[in-house]
């Protein structure tokens, strides 16, 4: 029982830190953390980079430590560059009022895929040029139900085909109208064929009789 309960003490705190989704490292005598603000983190959704500043504690392993007294003022002196691929863009802290040492950094990812956040100045006089990697960005179609936004341009071009099946149906009704028009005036001349016929006939036999 010991021994299952010693198994289990060791797990949740790896399975706590998986959950989370934050990367720790440290530069001088400070612990730093990032990590996405809404987590699962999907391309085309407002989010932001959590960043996280305290002290080092000298006397545990680095992957024990835990934020705590976070350093403040950090706003005007460190900035994130986000990466992605090729492309780049240098993204200024916003402090969270409510913890000291918290930071966000927001920011768009509109693609899914591996992004590498820089952090880069200077914490109190320490500098500071890491690179770290936060969690993977998801695909949005991953959450979306019952059908992704993105069909909107499939929703106009099938409004777009029924249009043009609509102007087809009514070409046709056009000319069968004319058709039809076309016919009775043929019914109608043969109609006034015959009775011209029909009057002919009578003044022949009435020219017959005298």
């Amino acid at each position: 029982m010991k021994l299952c309960l010693g198994l289990l003490l060791l797990i949740v705190p790896g399975l706590i830190g998986i959950a989370n989704g934050h990367t720790v490292d440290s530069v001088g005598e400070y612990r730093v953390e990032i990590g996405w603000m809404n987590e699962p983190v999907v391309s085309g959704e407002t989010n932001a980079i959590e960043f996280y500043v305290s002290p080092l504690d000298s006397d545990l392993p680095l992957e024990e430590q835990s934020f705590k007294n976070g350093v403040s003022d950090l706003k005007k002196t460190v900035k994130i560059q986000l990466i992605y691929k090729d492309e780049s863009i240098t993204l200024p802290l916003s402090p969270d009022h409510n913890i000291p040492g918290k930071y966000f950094a927001f920011v768009n990812p509109t693609v899914s895929g591996f992004y590498q956040a820089n952090i880069l100045g200077t914490i109190e006089e320490t500098p500071i040029s890491l690179s770290m990697h936060p969690p993977k960005v998801d695909e949005r179609a991953y959450i979306e139900f019952p059908k992704p936004s993105d069909l909107t341009l499939t929703q106009i071009i099938d409004g777009h085909t029924t249009l043009i099946a609509d102007i087809g149906d009514l070409k046709e009704s056009v000319s069968n109208l004319e058709k039809t028009q076309q016919n009775n005036i043929g019914y109608i001349g043969m109609g006034v064929g015959v009775i011209g016929i029909a009057i002919a006939i009578v003044a022949l036999a009435k020219s017959r009789n005298r």
